[in-house]
């Protein structure tokens, strides 16, 4: 596998990077990869994780917001500053609900399609980026690693879901 600068080194022992040097890397790969995806997004006039939303409309249909903030496991704040500049951009609508007008409704606009052409792009370019000249097996390895390292932390948030500080 291709090291990039930097990181061939790692961590030094001794620091605090080096108690964690997993931890330290995906740090620093998340890192990475959401100013690369907030560039490729920028050309589009998205901010990282508005694609998430659209994707979200677009595979699933109109949603609760409320239910977009669970599925995007992210807080009510975000996702309605989301919708509201999404809806700016007109590429969402929010109405309310016709069984409960204390729930707003997101949809998709027609005028988003365009958008999603972009965005399914700019998630292949980022793949590929991010894969760079890794093999199918390399990406399989990579992929299960990850989802281990996700259920790790998946389990242990609940166990307990509010560490002490």
């Amino acid at each position: 596998m291709a090291e990039t600068a930097g990181a061939a080194d790692g961590p030094s022992e001794g620091s605090v990077a080096g108690l964690g040097p997993i931890s330290h890397s995906i740090f620093r790969v998340a890192r990475l990869h959401k100013a690369f995806a907030g560039r490729l997004l920028r050309d589009v006039g998205l901010y990282p994780g508005q694609e998430l939303l659209m994707i979200q409309l677009w595979d699933r249909g109109p949603q609760r917001q409320v239910d977009l903030v669970r599925t995007l496991e992210t807080d009510a704040p975000s996702v309605a500053r989301s919708v509201r500049r999404l809806e700016a951009a007109g590429f969402v609508r929010r109405t309310p609900s016709p069984t409960d007008k204390r729930v707003t409704i997101i949809e998709a606009t027609r005028a988003s399609l365009a958008l999603k052409q972009s965005v399914e792009r700019i998630w292949a370019e980022l793949e590929s980026l991010t894969v760079g000249e890794m093999d199918a097996a390399e990406r399989d390895r990579v992929l299960h690693a990850l989802h281990v390292l996700e259920g790790n932390l998946t389990a242990a948030e609940q166990r307990d879901p509010d560490p002490p500080a």
